[in-house]
């Protein structure tokens, strides 16, 4: 604009011609053409009134200010603190409308000039020249369209929490549809000498889908055939399951680097295994661990006992495997539903009851040999304990997960095909996280996305849930972002 105004003064003066550096004459008046341009185009009527009777309409958005025009023909603030003092300035900023792309440049710049301050400090500092309409919802607006401040803060994106699988909530044999991990590593012990050799070892984890039944088994080392032989014991203890669900293999519990290139490499090889079986083996998105929290809150479980058992302390091959089938007695003997303050009540249903008919860290009931054969028969009596035992599943714990804990809101389906993301790495500080672009969106059963496909820089292509994505704003008046 300064340079617009020294041509249109070169023009009229030829032989007077400014040249050289603008001076800050020459950027002050261009800056008050700007304000008085703005104004025009946002307060037309108001400029009218001021200026033919001094005051504005009673049903004009700026009455509370008492507006007049200054020397400069721009309006000013009148407001109540003339006689303090104060810089003019101050006393008397100027009006802004705030939606106006001017009022947006300035805030934007003073953003910047203060190194990105929050929303309070800016609305200070603007104000100490300027008064914008809405003053507040407008640095509010900047800050939070600031890309430069979101890539230090980045805020993931939400869905509500999806409906349950089928798997979870139909009745079946404990461990027919199970959740598999592995937690760890840990150190065992190759001996039960003075200076024993510690050598790592793994825990898996199998948790029935149905009954949250846990089965715990240890593993020695990161190979197919350990990990194979490992499903072959819990197939002789549990029984063969016809569905395993476990994570994508990207990302296992820990993050270990060791169990990614175990899973990433045998990844095959365990599925035609499966395949051979008769076994469905299901992954879950990766980097979602909340599309598998029934297992996570198993490994969670799980060492939750170890570590204040065992602490820093190690044990040999055969103490270990004891302590997690007493750590794995104890999880199969926890409540499945919350438990009643009335003493005429059942004995809380746990996943154990599924499995012998009574918690493992419970006695023996009474031998039912005692009572006379006219009154009762083996076979129908234990098909009666164990219809009651589903019947109360029914109603105790299905009921129980009806509610949404948590992620209840049905957020607005903001992540379109096309839009830039931030993706979330847990091993690097927000400011390196990666930019990516949606390329596909994966909407499940009740039509909400909560998996997509997206696209980096360098051309590889992964899928992601929608909470490891951050979706970075935009300014709604400004076609560039604020970023410096």
């Amino acid at each position: 604009m300064a340079y617009c105004l020294r041509f249109l003064f070169n023009s009229k003066n030829p032989k007077n011609k400014k040249l050289g550096v603008l001076t800050i004459k020459e950027i002050n008046e261009s800056f008050n053409v700007l304000l008085r341009i703005s104004q025009e185009q946002s307060f037309p009527q108001e400029i009218r009134d001021l200026k033919k009777n001094n005051c504005v309409n009673n049903s004009s958005s700026i009455l509370n200010l008492r507006p007049f025009i200054d020397s400069n023909f721009i309006i000013r603030v009148g407001g109540r603190i003339a006689k303090a003092r104060l810089p003019y300035n101050k006393k008397h900023p100027i009006i802004l409308h705030k939606k106006h792309p001017l009022t947006s440049l300035i805030i934007i710049n003073e953003h910047k000039m203060l190194l990105h301050c929050g929303p309070q400090q800016l609305l200070y500092a603007v104000r100490e020249n300027f008064w914008p309409l809405s003053g507040r919802d407008l640095t509010r607006k900047v800050v939070h369209n600031c890309i430069t401040c979101f890539r230090a803060k980045p805020k993931a994106c939400e869905s509500i929490m999806g409906e349950l699988p089928s798997e979870r909530i139909n009745q079946c044999f404990p461990f027919t549809n199970v959740g598999c991990d592995y937690a760890g590593p840990v150190y065992v012990k190759d001996r039960k000498t003075r200076k024993p050799i510690l050598s790592k070892g793994w825990i898996s984890i199998f948790v029935c889908m149905a009954t949250k039944a846990i089965h715990i088994d240890l593993v020695t080392d990161l190979s197919t055939q350990s990990f194979i032989a490992c499903l072959k014991r819990f197939i002789a203890r549990r029984g063969k399951p016809s569905i395993i669900f476990s994570d994508n293999g990207s990302q296992y519990i820990g993050a270990n680097a060791e169990l990614l290139k175990f899973i990433q490499t045998n990844k095959e090889t365990i599925s035609k295994y499966f395949n051979s079986e008769g076994i469905t083996w299901k992954f879950i998105p990766p980097r979602a661990p909340n599309f598998g929290g029934l297992w996570e809150g198993g490994v969670k479980s799980l060492k939750y006992h170890l570590k204040r058992v065992m602490g820093n302390y190690h044990l040999h091959f055969d103490d270990f495997c004891t302590l997690l089938c007493q750590i794995e007695a104890v999880l199969n003997s926890r409540p499945l539903s919350p438990l009643s303050s009335s003493p005429d009540d059942y004995v809380p249903l746990t996943p154990a009851h599924f499995l012998i008919g009574r918690p493992f860290t419970s006695l023996p009931e009474p031998n039912y040999i005692c009572i006379p054969e006219n009154r009762l028969k083996l076979h129908q009596n234990l098909q009666r304990i164990i219809q009651i035992f589903w019947k109360r599943w029914n109603k105790e714990y299905i009921g129980e997960l009806q509610t949404r804990l948590k992620w209840s809101k049905n957020y607005k389906q903001l992540l379109q095909i096309g839009s830039l993301v931030i993706v979330k790495d847990d091993n690097a500080p927000p400011l390196q996280w990666r930019m990516a672009r949606v390329m596909q969106l994966h909407p499940g059963d009740d039509q909400i996305v909560r998996v997509v496909t997206v696209r980096f820089s360098d051309g590889s292509v992964l899928k992601r849930s929608v909470r490891k994505l951050c979706l970075v704003p935009f300014q709604d008046l400004q076609d560039q972002p604020c970023e410096s």
